[in-house]
């Protein structure tokens, strides 16, 4: 009996101790429990309610909605559909500017103008039948420029001193100019009446013509003008007609 008291005693010891122990595992387990919970809770994302009563997931497929239907960018603009640079702009179909007309290009331009003269100019003597005792002057513009014909011409016969008179009645509204190609005439009265009764009559066989300027009686080079072979027959009352632009007016007087 002495030998059995002990062993009860260590018996209720051990088992003591083994209670405490499985009360201890136990609050550790419980603590351990709380602590997941907690870390799951501060994981978990928060959810709220959209004004209006939408979901979270609805406001999310509405934003998907809104950028896929109407933006500027993919319906189409300007550039896209026609701007002025793709299609046609007014810089692509405005007509260049023309420069202005030059007295190269233009042979009418008043800086291509000059004084007919012998070296612009081819000049022809013709007799004609009416009027009598009369000849036709006929100049031709043989240059590349528009030349004016300023005033009568100036004739010199044979190796005469001095030049005609003009018939003042023939003188024209304007000054006679001339495109290239263009002819001009003068009318000359060789002598005086039908039997040539003037004074000093001779036969002359050279002809020189003279031409006149804007502002002064020199027009430049003269031009020599072919007679007949047999000449032309003149004297004191020999006159000439101002430059005429058609050849009937020239043979008006």
């Amino acid at each position: 009996m002495s030998i059995a008291a002990p062993t009860r005693s260590r018996v209720r010891l051990l088992t003591a101790a083994a209670t405490v122990a499985l009360a201890a595992l136990s609050l550790t387990a419980c603590n351990n429990g709380d602590r997941v919970r907690d870390e799951g809770a501060s994981q978990q994302p928060s959810k709220s309610a959209p004004a209006g009563g939408d979901s979270g997931k609805d406001t999310s497929a509405g934003s998907t909605t809104g950028d896929n239907t109407g933006t500027g960018t993919d319906t189409g603009t300007g550039t896209g559909t026609g701007s002025g640079n793709g299609t046609g702009s007014g810089a692509t179909t405005k007509p260049k500017p023309q420069p202005a007309s030059t007295g190269k290009n233009n042979p009418t331009a008043a800086t291509s103008r000059v004084t007919c003269n012998g070296s612009t100019v081819k000049v022809t003597a013709q007799s004609v039948s009416r009027p009598v005792n009369h000849m036709l002057l006929t100049v031709t513009n043989t240059g590349s420029k528009r030349c004016d014909l300023y005033g009568y011409p100036a004739l010199r016969f044979g190796e005469a001193q001095s030049v005609p008179p003009v018939i003042d009645d023939s003188q024209p509204q304007a000054v006679v100019s001339l495109s290239p190609g263009q002819s001009a005439y003068a009318g000359v009265a060789l002598s005086g009446g039908d039997d040539g009764g003037g004074a000093n009559g001779r036969t002359e066989k050279t002809l020189e013509v003279f031409f006149q300027g804007r502002n002064t009686n020199d027009g430049g080079p003269g031009a020599k003008a072919a007679l007949p072979a047999k000449g032309v027959y003149v004297d004191d009352s020999l006159k000439v007609t101002y430059w005429q632009q058609s050849m009937s007016d020239a043979l008006t007087w």
